[in-house]
């Protein structure tokens, strides 16, 4: 499997994201080799605090392959997700996450907590760091903007 290219993807997102003012976080989903959802935070848009960009993507998956349940589908994120998304990727039995960046006040895998690796009925497989580089510069330039107003 290419991470680099499907992160390439989630990152194609979080920047749609920046250009709407929205924290720049992307995510895609694939199964078998082909993107099915992709999508990007949305929250400042909808005044929805679930509209974060795994959320909205399992939930366009859900409608492609008419199940809730994502079994064999590899989620792509940006960021490492918080634990109302880990939740959610549990909860839909997603296989495999892959991430870029940490993030060290809400991450759900390795920065504040491992939701991934508590004995849920569902176990997901989570590689870290895949262009950690590109996926930190993004979301740490964004906030630096923000805070200088």
């Amino acid at each position: 499997m290419n991470h680099k290219k499907y992160m390439k993807m989630a990152l194609k997102q979080a920047k749609k994201a920046l250009k709407k003012k929205e924290v720049p976080i992307g995510a895609i989903i694939v199964r078998d080799g082909k993107v099915i959802a992709k999508t990007h935070n949305l929250r400042e848009k909808t005044n929805r605090t679930t509209a974060h960009a795994e959320i909205l993507a399992i939930e366009k998956a859900n409608k492609v392959l008419k199940s809730w349940r994502l079994d064999s589908c590899i989620l792509y994120v940006t960021v490492e997700p918080c634990p109302m998304c880990a939740g959610a990727i549990i909860q839909s039995r997603i296989s495999h996450v892959v991430y870029g960046a940490k993030d060290l006040k809400a991450g759900s895998h390795e920065s504040v907590v491992d939701l991934f690796d508590k004995p849920f009925n569902h176990s997901v497989q989570v590689t870290s760091g895949i262009m950690e580089e590109e996926c930190s510069e993004i979301i740490t330039g964004f906030f630096k903007k923000l805070r200088k107003g």
